[in-house]
């Protein structure tokens, strides 16, 4: 039913106070270019927050700016500190290498001789480009947090340190140790693994840019300027900064709306895809709301802004998909947890290794045994096992943003593909929300018109469409509406209050019998028009039936379609609705629903999902009132309409901007893809470690003679961060 224009808290059931799409809206600011000031996150821990980029203390992972701007891509300090250390260095890391491979065959210096220049050329590498590294490892450790960086600086500095002494003082060593008249020493695979790992460091860099493509695109859909109308009639462009509530624009074809607003003058259709993934044009009139960022293809257009800066749509569309993209999805609990253990087991597995060679392999063992050690510690590296879900949620927040899409975190993600029922409202959700004026039917003794006007008289004022309509029939009649008094809405079944000094109730027939008003006279002209899929709502002077109002609510046209697709997804859809059964039936029946519920309160609708939850269901229920907001927080996945209501929206996992069933669809399609991409990498990054660390440690060698090269070791570890993410880049191709 409705009610008179009340705080939200006394909003009865079925209220759905419209305004203009729009998502929950968030305290922060628009986006800015990173500074020193700018708030900075870690993609794998998002509970790591600073003023300024830096990296993270648990993972050592380069920190990036909660809000990418536009210009964030070009401007990474890490990837510019990370290139300028790899291209400096990788000469000398060539010249080693050859040394090592060739310098015995060239002849020009003693063995031993070649040992000191390895170790000068390699002292800048290790000491210079490496430092960050053994940085971040020596903080993992005080941090009580083993990652990555933990085992590179080991392997690197066991490497490093030890070719330094067998250089600096072969005599500790036994003559087994020796190989064409000096102690082996392995300066080239410190600085190979220190170069490879600047590499991927750098290509993980920029791959991890793209992720946050979809943001950048949206923050650069909102135009610089807006052209702005004066009082005295006089126009000038003004930057958008400088716009303020209650301004006249002008938008012309081919300009792109600049704020959130409403048509004050002209028509035109605005292309509206960039933000909820409409394809087609939508006329706009007079009275007719208007998205910032959206494009006006035809006719000028004179519109007052209502919403400006961090208010806007697509202000709060960024914020919303930046919040999910640093959220932490479920399938990363179990990561987490295996990564710090892992850590710990993989230095275990490295001296086991060097132990085991050491006192059972062949000759040089000892040699043998820290190579492999360190190929083990190199290899085993956990980052891709990190980077697994972070990527697949960071691009598919995104790709579902420019879809109209917006998930609020990524427990939303993951639940989302698990769905097999839905619970539909029908008000807003499945019509347009925008009811019409049907008839009025009066009783016996009563006048038609005075009907409406009394009954228009008590909802004027109300934001709710149902009263809205009502009172629009009464004006466009030119009847003289009377000020309510004492109003009070009656939760989900009508509205009560005072007109002139007469008692008047207005609502659905459980009113009616809290008031112990006789229904019977109208009862077949009210169940006659239910049948066509009115809503109606009888209304009671001083105890005494006086008539009733039919009101109709237009199916939205993609509704059908969407619902189709939803079965076809093999999902099971339920209907839960205000209206009377004869109504909720009539609709369910025209748009094949599986099961319906009409007359229900909010208490009933919150019953029916954790009854389906009890029966072993997945449910997730779409709405936009704000009696929909407990039965939203208690589904699995809760899905407002963009064109609902905050209390909706906040109650919410997943909202979709543009009101449209459809894509409740792609939010599903969508989920599957990201959850199987997440298990795809979550299953490369075990496989990796699997196969990698048994082939480090020379398990095959008794059987093959294989053995694995550090240097290889810190290829294959690189590559396998670069794969995780190139394979949640994907998804911003899947099809959905």
């Amino acid at each position: 039913m409705h009610s008179h224009s009340t705080p939200p808290a006394a909003a009865p059931h079925g209220q759905h106070l419209h305004h203009s799409p729009h998502v929950p809206r968030p305290s922060a600011a628009p986006p800015a270019p990173p500074t020193a000031d700018t708030v900075y996150t870690c993609p794998m821990h998002p509970e790591v927050r600073q003023s300024g980029p830096g990296h993270c203390p648990k993972c050592g992972m380069a920190l990036e700016p909660v809000l990418p701007s536009l210009d964030a891509a070009d401007d990474n300090p890490e990837l510019r500190d990370f290139s300028r250390r790899f291209w400096w260095t990788l000469p000398l890391t060539m010249v080693v290498t050859t040394l090592a491979m060739a310098g015995h065959r060239l002849g020009w210096v003693g063995m031993a001789t070649q040992s000191g220049v390895e170790l000068v050329l390699t002292l800048p590498i290790v000491l210079w480009a490496g430092a960050p590294f053994f940085v971040r490892g020596w903080q993992s450790v005080v941090q009580r947090s083993p990652n990555m960086w933990t085992l590179i600086s080991l392997g690197t500095g066991a490497a490093f340190l030890y070719s330094v002494v067998a250089t600096v003082a072969p005599g500790v060593f036994p003559a087994s140790f020796q190989s064409m008249g000096r102690v082996g020493v392995y300066f080239e695979a410190a600085a190979v693994i220190i170069s490879l790992t600047l590499l991927g460091q750098m290509l993980e860099l920029k791959a991890r840019s793209q992720t946050s493509a979809a943001i950048q695109s949206l923050l650069g859909l909102a135009p610089k300027t807006a052209r702005r109308i004066a009082a005295d009639g006089s126009e000038e462009d003004v930057p958008l900064a400088h716009v303020h509530e209650g301004d006249l624009l002008r938008v012309r074809p081919g300009e792109k709306v600049p704020v959130d607003g409403v048509v004050v003058e002209g028509s035109s259709a605005v292309d509206e895809s960039m933000l909820t993934g409409e394809p087609l044009p939508v006329s706009k009139r007079t009275g007719d709301k208007l998205i910032g960022a959206t494009l006006n293809t035809s006719g000028a257009l004179v519109m007052r802004s209502e919403l400006v800066g961090a208010a806007t749509m697509l202000s709060q569309i960024v914020q919303l998909v930046a919040q999910a993209q640093r959220s932490r999805a479920p399938m990363q609990r179990m990561a987490d947890r295996v990564a710090g253990w892992f850590v710990l087991a993989v230095v275990g597995v490295s001296v086991l290794t060097l132990l085991g060679w050491g006192l059972f392999g062949p000759e040089p063992r000892w040699v043998y045994g820290l190579i492999n050690a360190v190929a083990v510690l190199i290899i085993a590296c956990p980052c891709a096992l990190g980077l697994a879900t972070p990527m697949s949620i960071m691009v598919a927040t995104g790709r579902g943003a420019t879809q109209g899409v917006l998930f609020r975190d990524a427990a939303a993600i993951e639940h989302m593909c698990r769905v097999d029922t839905l619970i539909v409202d029908k008000t807003g959700t499945l019509t347009e929300g925008r009811p019409r004026f049907e008839r009025t039917v009066a009783a016996p003794g009563w006048g038609e018109a005075e009907v409406l006007r009394l009954a228009a008289s008590l909802d004027q004022g109300s934001e709710h469409p149902l009263a809205a309509a009502i009172v629009a029939a009464a004006r466009q009649q030119g009847l003289a509406l009377d000020a309510a008094e004492q109003f009070d809405s009656a939760s989900g079944i009508g509205v009560r209050g005072r007109i002139a000094g007469r008692t008047l109730a207005l609502g659905n027939t459980v009113l009616m019998q809290q008031s112990s008003v006789n229904t019977g006279p109208l009862a077949q002209a009210a169940e006659a028009l239910r049948g066509e899929g009115a809503s109606v709502m009888f209304l009671a002077v001083d105890g005494q039936l006086a008539g009733l109002l039919a009101v109709s609510d237009p199916i939205k046209a993609s509704t059908p379609d969407a619902l189709a697709a939803l079965h076809a997804a093999g999902l099971r859809i339920i209907m839960a609705t205000g209206d009377g059964l004869t109504t909720a039936g009539a609709v369910g029946r025209r748009l094949g629903i599986d099961e319906v519920h009409g007359e229900v309160l909010p208490a009933d609708k919150l019953a029916l999902v954790e009854r389906l939850q009890a029966e072993g269901r997945t449910v997730a229920m779409a709405g936009d009132g704000i009696n929909d907001a407990p039965a939203l927080a208690r589904a699995d996945v809760g899905i407002a309409m963009g064109t609902g209501t905050d209390v909706a929206m906040n109650s919410a996992q997943l909202t979709l901007v543009k009101g449209d069933l459809r894509g409740i669809a792609t939010a599903r399609a969508l989920s599957q893809a990201t959850v199987a991409n997440m298990r795809q990498n979550l299953g490369f990054a075990f496989v990796y470690n699997a196969l990698g660390v048994p082939l480090a440690a020379g398990l095959l060698y008794p059987f093959t003679g294989w053995l694995l090269s550090p240097m290889i070791a810190a290829l294959a570890m690189s590559l396998s961060s670069a794969s995780v993410i190139t394979n949640a880049l994907r998804l911003r191709r899947a099809r959905l």
